[in-house]
């Protein structure tokens, strides 16, 4: 029996499994079919009732007859069957590549002569250690091969089976691959280089003892704070709906704030949409390293089981999630999304002096999150919300650099050795966030605000005075925005249906505290191939068709002509609009010696805050804390004492 599902709950294993049964039917996928992902066509679903079953979108290739298809279709109701709708051709080259095709190929590669010969010559003879990573090849294609469907290969050599094989590149070797027959159609090789000569193992004990750490135990006595009906969470005063793709991963839909008697909702929708990874060093083994991680991979198959390990702490609530793997079965991923409390220090204070009174009440946010593992590095999202109705996005970067080989003597023009023989490059992480915001309703404007001193002098007699001056940004062509600290620049998202006893509009302020810009040339492909990290941020008017900002299939795509690139030309009013945000965060990475043989986590995010959309501060109902023994040491004693 198929369980009734609302339009955003993520698929289920039936329901996936239920739509790949008809295409299988089909003979027009031969005999060895590859898929890249199903997905709810959400601007048809959303209102549809329970169980009417969902409209979807899969993808499916024939490798043998150089061939792909979108397939339209519904999943099972309970009034209706799954259905296939339509079959509509895309262009071989371009679908995604899955976790199992990358699989075929490094294993394929292994046993290929041309890169045993090459492998042979560096004196790596069992082959059955080096891993091969297939690498998104767009914007380099070779001329002579642009109609194949390709990748390049980054080649890593292994001492033993449970050796870090990202800490052992073998430098200059670049195998050219067809993914559809598997072959190398041809291999650079540019000088054999040594290899590291220091292990890049990073399992307790390999650097010396570790060292002692005291206990720290984190209870909930009376269990979490939220409850969760279906895929639908609410907290204190929020509520919201937990959605989760293929190409994007964890979504958020529906958030709303309960402020008094009034549900008000603030976002429809919130994801990571893109990410884009360009390596700034023109080395041979890293100058094509650029990657469309959500739009040429996926992040919902490269998210992580949280079953092992420690990623979140205290009272848990797990989700799974299923996806279509690349052979067309459904893969689980248990414990994809993780939910749970966190205390988050101060969330406000004043002590009288006067009389000696001290009011404290101590910060909680919800965090949801989901890890993505992409071969060498890991990154974690994490969305919170706060008591006070904010809302943040920290993004936390971690795992393994992606490291070249180079010559003894030599030093790393573009980047920073981290080892005997091993260089990491210069290279940047942007991700392109998605918030279709709802601001107390779905007509929304966006206003950019920044500081001016006051040149008036008769009203700036003292010149201290500043201005805050807002700019409504009108239409699409002039909603790509830079951030600018120097101005006190930020964002407000207002609504355009209701004010608050200011007689302001209602809005939330957007904050991009990380943000970098491309050190490439114009024209470069790097440059060429994203167009949408050249501004901080991006608005648009909301079409269901518009889903992913670097475009529907951004593997081997012509550079830059899809995407927000193409929609934005049609420079519709924003002003009033269901509007659609596109921030991009980013970091700059110049690689530290600390971030080798594993990163500490880097963070970064963004923040929404209320900005008028309260009439004063809405965590003014947060109990106090319960006395503990946390709350009242020794020490503290001592200095009340004192006092």
């Amino acid at each position: 029996m198929t369980t009734a599902r609302l339009w955003s709950d993520p698929l289920g294993p039936e329901e996936i499994a239920g739509v790949v049964v008809l295409v299988r039917q089909d003979d027009r996928i031969g005999t060895r079919p590859r898929f890249w992902g199903i997905a709810v066509e959400e601007g048809i679903a959303r209102g549809l009732a329970p169980g009417q079953g969902r409209p979807v979108r899969l993808v499916v290739m024939n490798p043998d007859e150089h061939a792909a298809w979108e397939v339209t279709g519904w999943t099972a109701g309970s009034d209706r069957a799954a259905s296939v709708v339509a079959w509509q051709p895309v262009d071989a080259k371009r679908p995604g590549v899955s976790s199992e095709e990358a699989r075929l190929v490094a294993q394929a590669a292994r046993e290929h002569p041309l890169l045993k010969e090459a492998l042979a010559k560096r004196g790596i003879d069992d082959t059955s250690l080096v891993w091969v990573d297939p690498e998104s090849i767009t914007g380099f294609e070779p001329e002579d091969l642009a109609d194949r469907r390709l990748s390049w290969g980054t080649v890593w050599h292994r001492e033993s089976a449970d050796d870090n094989g990202y800490a052992r590149p073998v430098a200059g070797l670049v195998p050219i691959v067809d993914l559809e027959t598997l072959d190398i159609v041809r291999i650079e090789d540019h000088g054999v280089i040594p290899m590291a000569s220091e292990t890049g193992v990073y399992r307790s004990g390999t650097w010396g003892p570790d060292r002692e750490v005291a206990p720290l135990e984190i209870t909930q006595p009376q269990g979490p704070g939220f409850a969760v009906d279906g895929h639908e969470v609410s907290w204190q005063n929020w509520t919201f709906r937990l959605g989760f793709t293929h190409r994007e991963g964890l979504v958020l839909h529906d958030l709303v704030y309960r402020d008094g008697d009034t549900v008000r909702p603030v976002l429809r929708r919130a994801a990571v949409n893109e990410m884009y990874v360009p390596y700034l060093d023109s080395d041979p083994t890293a100058y094509r390293k650029n990657f469309f991680d959500w739009g040429e991979y996926g992040a919902g198959p490269l998210t992580a089981s949280l079953e092992l390990g420690c990623d979140c702490l205290g009272e848990i609530r797990y989700f799974d999630a299923h996806v279509l793997d690349g052979h067309g079965e459904v893969k689980t991923i248990a414990n994809g999304v993780c939910m749970h409390e966190e205390d988050y220090s101060i969330l406000w204070k004043h002590v009288n002096t006067r009389t000696g009174e001290a009011d404290v009440r101590r910060s909680r946010r919800l965090v949801i999150s989901f890890f993505a593992t992409v071969a060498n590095y890991d990154y974690g999202f994490y969305w919170s919300l706060y008591q006070d109705g904010a809302i943040e996005l920290e993004i936390k970067l971690t795992g393994i650099l992606s490291v070249s080989g180079i010559d003894d003597g030599e030093s790393p023009r573009y980047g920073r050795m981290v080892g005997p023989n091993v260089q990491a490059p210069t290279h940047q992480h942007y991700f392109a966030i998605r918030l279709d915001t709802a601001i107390d309703g779905p007509l929304n404007r966006l206003v950019e605000v920044h500081a001016e001193v006051e040149e008036d002098e008769e009203l700036n007699p003292y010149g201290n005075a500043c201005r805050m001056v807002p700019t409504v940004i009108a239409s699409e062509l002039e909603a790509g925005r830079t951030n600018d600290p120097s101005r006190a620049l930020h964002w407000r998202v207002e609504s355009t249906e209701r004010t608050n006893r200011y007689g302001e509009p209602t809005a939330f302020r957007l904050g991009l505290p990380n943000t970098t810009r491309l050190f490439a040339r114009p024209g470069s492909v790097v440059e060429r191939k994203a167009p949408f990290i050249a501004k901080h941020l991006w608005a648009t008017a909301y079409d269901p068709a518009e889903r992913f900002i670097a475009g529907e299939y951004p593997n081997q795509a012509p550079l830059g002509e899809e995407g927000i690139a193409a929609w934005r030309q049609a420079d519709r009013p924003l002003d009033g609009a269901e509007l659609v945000l596109w921030p991009i965060i980013a970091s700059h990475h110049y690689v530290r010696p600390e971030d080798w043989p594993i990163m500490p986590v880097q963070h970064i995010g963004l923040r929404l805050e209320p900005d008028g959309f309260f009439d004063r501060n809405p965590a003014l109902d947060v109990p106090p804390s319960q006395p503990s023994a946390h709350c009242h040491s020794e020490a503290g004693h001592a200095h009340h004492d004192h006092h």
